[in-house]
């Protein structure tokens, strides 16, 4: 068996799923790119920057919403590999919805993608672990810190991958595997440019005038937070969730 460490990541032909895959990989990670059929975005480009970055990855195709999907994003990485060291759980969908008017079908596809998916990444990386391991969820400063009017459904599957988190950290601590979460504040991704579901490029501008760091995170700020919580340096941190801002959460505003 290699002693070169694999991760699976999904979500990762775009924005903070992607910039994790190169990170990891500048690391000496082999990176497992989860990738959906229905993303707009190329996954061959992620694999060109983990290539770029002097590492090796593969792109799979997977959908978060399918327990058997999941489960065999994960086999392969092992099966070509024959290891699996690091789940990132980053895959996620944003939707505007009225919560007056939000329709189960709503709430229950945000909770499959946002909260199932995570779920479901987070048991497929850990059935394969050994000491050492890691899972890193995605959540975000709405749910994760503050509501989001007309994204409730959305809210609450971040603020419920925070909770289970804290319980894989509890449940698989004695095992030697850590499980955290990060909280990304305002970060330029194509989600927060979307200008229909989203504060698009507009709103993030103005966003800017109250982060105290004076602008809006990248993508990287985030994957760096990731590739640390991923390595042996973070091996006392676990059922953490690290708030990723430039100190927008905790700022006063006038």
């Amino acid at each position: 068996m290699s002693e070169q460490p694999v991760a699976m990541i999904t979500g990762a032909a775009s924005g903070i799923g992607a910039a994790t895959a190169a990170c990891l990989a500048g690391r000496g990670i082999r990176v497992g790119i989860g990738t959906f059929a229905g993303d707009p975005h190329d996954p061959e480009v992620t694999l060109r920057e983990v290539h770029d970055a002097g590492g090796e990855g593969m792109i799979v195709e997977v959908d978060v919403r399918s327990t058997d999907s999941v489960d065999a994003f994960a086999q392969t990485l092992v099966s070509t590999w024959q290891r699996l060291d690091i789940a990132v759980a980053n895959a996620g969908i944003l939707r505007e919805a009225s919560f007056h008017s939000m329709s189960d079908a709503q709430w229950h596809t945000m909770m499959d993608v946002d909260l199932h998916g995570v779920m479901r990444t987070a048991r497929a990386g850990l059935r394969h672990m050994r000491s050492g391991g890691s899972v890193t969820a995605i959540s975000s400063i709405a749910g994760g810190v503050y509501g989001w009017q007309n994204h409730a459904h959305y809210a609450t599957a971040k603020a419920g991958v925070i909770g289970l988190v804290r319980s894989l950290a509890v449940e698989y601590g004695p095992h030697g595997i850590r499980a955290n979460a990060i909280i990304p504040g305002l970060i330029s991704t194509p989600q927060s440019n979307d200008t229909v579901n989203s504060l698009g490029p507009e709103g993030l501008d103005r966003a800017a005038n109250y982060i105290p760091w004076g602008r809006v995170g990248h993508p990287r700020e985030v994957a760096d937070v990731v590739a640390f919580l991923s390595s042996p340096k973070a091996s006392y941190v676990s059922g953490q969730s690290i708030v990723v801002d430039g100190a927008l959460t905790t700022a006063m505003r006038d």
